[in-house]
């Protein structure tokens, strides 16, 4: 009774069908040595109707660069930075340096403040990530930034101790205390949760059990959570949703889960099964057709999860296994590495400026009619699940 409880709970927290939808993105990596110059990227990005990428650092040529180019924008403190930055002195020097003076002409909507830094060897890193979010944020409250500039910080699937199935999803025992401490931040700042999902490390660990269709997202007959009895007809989703367990049983359960990388590299070497260009190519055209559908997850269907593709260029200069320098859409020189058909996807979806790239107009108005015949007896009880959210009721499952 347990689980059909939280599952309740959690698909109606903070009732997602209500925020309106998200948007696909896209990682725009800079580690490599003839890469196209931003003015370039902007105008592919446009070409392809995406509105909102993410960089790894805050290059002030990329800042300066998509000023007026309405792309929305997150950026990245390095993870060396962030026992410098837990000094609320040397944070807003570093947001009055490195945001304000970009701002509003080039739309910085997020901070990530570092990278993957929960599943990092350095623990002295791991205890700093959340009093540098604190300083950030206070910067950003000082000089009134506050409302505009989302705070969080991508984490590795590796996070979970548990994945499968989804309803089992929990954190590392390792991780209690510093993630409780980072989701009451989210919380308290209305921030989501970033996790970076591949479906392409399952199924390359372990091929021979894992489906490559049901990693692809291609038909297949996918799988039951015997919890929740909800179906997960692709990998990507059942991540997404274990994350969300994982974030509940810590007593967070409203929280929004965003995914900050997924993508599939079109080579590898001999051992990396499954980096082909074909393999590359499905994959991303599935999600992007997912997309364009407004899909959320099992757990939260009506709720539309907000995806960045990894990544928009190969990078010659990455280190690690061959794949690494492989998961662009793009060679760096701008020709395209294998057609996802985005552009043709993309010329399907509105091209409004008031609207998000990539969003089907007609499924938006056939899902705002259904909303508004909704929305008065839905926000009535909206009220009493947001109070059951606040309860200790997670306390049972021991």
């Amino acid at each position: 009774m347990t689980h059909v409880f939280l599952l309740f709970c959690i698909s109606f927290s903070d009732f997602g069908i209500l925020q309106g939808v998200g948007a696909l993105g896209i990682n725009y990596g800079q580690l490599g040595n003839n890469l196209l110059p931003p003015e370039d990227v902007i105008d592919l990005l446009k070409s392809l109707k995406i509105t909102k990428t993410r960089i790894y650092d805050t290059n002030p040529q990329i800042l300066t660069a998509f000023a007026n180019s309405n792309v929305e924008l997150i950026v990245t403190v390095e993870n060396a930075m962030l026992a410098t930055l837990m000094d609320p002195q040397q944070a807003l020097q570093w947001v009055s340096t490195h945001i304000k003076p970009y701002f509003p002409a080039t739309k910085i909507t997020g901070i990530a403040v570092g990278n993957e830094v929960f599943t990092d060897e350095d623990t002295t890193l791991m205890a700093d990530v959340v009093p540098a979010m604190v300083g950030i944020h206070g910067a950003l409250v000082q000089l009134g930034l506050d409302s505009y500039i989302q705070i969080s910080t991508p984490s590795s699937l590796a996070v979970l101790a548990t994945s499968y199935p989804p309803s089992a999803g929990s954190f590392k025992t390792e991780l209690t205390g510093v993630m409780s401490q980072f989701l009451q931040f989210l919380s308290s700042t209305k921030s989501p949760f970033w996790i970076n999902a591949y479906p392409y490390f399952a199924y390359k660990d372990d091929p021979t059990r894992i489906s490559l269709d049901y990693a692809l997202f291609n038909p297949n007959s996918g799988m039951v959570d015997p919890y929740t009895k909800l179906h997960y007809d692709n990998m990507l989703y059942a991540q997404v949703d274990a994350a969300i367990f994982a974030i509940a049983r810590m007593g967070f359960g409203g929280l929004e889960v965003r995914v900050s990388e997924t993508g599939w590299p079109s080579k590898g070497d001999p051992n990396e099964v499954g980096a082909t260009i074909e393999n590359a190519a499905i994959y991303n055209r599935n999600l992007l057709r997912r997309q364009l559908g407004n899909e959320g997850t099992p757990l939260r269907p009506k709720m539309r999860i907000e995806v960045y593709l990894f990544a928009l260029f190969n990078e010659n200069m990455k280190p690690g296994p061959t794949s690494e320098r492989n998961y662009g859409l793009y060679q760096p020189d701008g020709t395209m590495c294998y057609n996802v058909g985005l552009s043709a996807l993309a010329s399907t979806s509105s091209t409004s400026t008031a609207t998000i790239s990539l969003t089907s107009s007609a499924t938006q108005a056939a899902k705002r009619g259904f909303l508004q015949s909704m929305v008065y007896w839905i926000f009535v009880n909206l009220l009493a699940f947001q109070v059951l959210m606040r309860r200790p009721f997670l306390t049972i499952w021991g």
